[in-house]
Parts: C-alpha cells; structure tokens; sequence
C-alpha cells in the first residue's frame, strides 16, 4: 500500500488490500473513501469493520467526477472527523481521483482551494492535482461548496 498522510486526519493513496486493513486501523482510520469504478472495496472481516463508501469514478477527462459524489464523501469525512476518527482517500494509484476528493475534505476543513492543492503536492509527490480534468473539478467543488456551507 503507498499512501501519504496529508493532515493529521487525511490520508491519500493507493488502493488498500484487506490485509492492509490492520495498518489503517492503527492510524486511527475510520473510514475508506474508494473513487475506484472499477474496484469494489475489500469486505473487512474484523468487527466493528472499517466504513466503506463507494463513490465508483472512471479517471478520465471525458467522464469527470460528479461533485455530488464530492459532496457526499466530504460529509461522511467531515462526520468521521467530527467523531475523532481518520479518513483514507483512494483510487487506484493515488494521483487523481482520491487527490481530488482529499482536496474536496480539505476545502470543507478550511483549506483555499489553491491551498489545499499545494498541500497535497507537498506532502503526496506523486499526486497530479494539476491534471486539467481534476483541478476543474476540485474549483467547480470550491465554488459548490460555498453555497452549501
């Protein structure tokens, strides 16, 4: 699993295994956000299991990410913040889709979105925030999301 920490209650990477269930919990995940389309999460056999929310996005500049599927994931995140738990942002390799959706939690933390971004190209170097199709996104979010807060 590679996966970078971005804040102290926000991770972004790559694809988790079951096996790797046991890591997250020990960092005090609670939920996994998957933007895979093509990747079911992993049931978690331990009890109480991790919560699992399924946004399935196709990364590709002709399908881009439905900001209602933004919007959803950030209250579940901001929920499980809210309760003291962590947040795990994924998508296959990390660089676009759950770069996106980290950058969505940050936004509703807080976060400009432009800083939002630079934080995450810090402290994740192989994400790619900047692809035209996922920055679009992450602004038409910012501009959303202040209609909602």
């Amino acid at each position: 699993m590679d996966f970078s920490k971005i804040t102290d209650n926000l991770f972004i990477g790559d694809t988790p295994r079951r096996d790797d269930y046991d890591t997250l919990r020990d960092l005090g995940v609670r939920l996994i956000i998957n933007m895979r389309f093509e990747k079911r999460p992993d049931l978690d056999l331990h009890r109480p299991p991790l919560n699992f929310l399924w946004l399935p996005t196709i990364d590709s500049p002709g399908l881009v990410i439905p900001v209602r599927f933004l919007i959803r994931g950030v209250h579940a995140a901001l929920e499980t913040i809210c309760k003291g738990g962590k947040v795990y942002a994924h998508c296959a390799k990390g660089r676009h889709r759950g770069v996106a959706m980290g950058a969505a939690i940050l936004i509703a933390l807080g976060y400009d979105p432009d800083e939002a971004i630079e934080l995450i190209k810090v402290q994740r170097p192989d994400a790619d925030p900047d692809a035209f199709y996922i920055r679009s996104r992450i602004l038409r979010f910012a501009r959303v999301w202040q209609t909602i807060d």
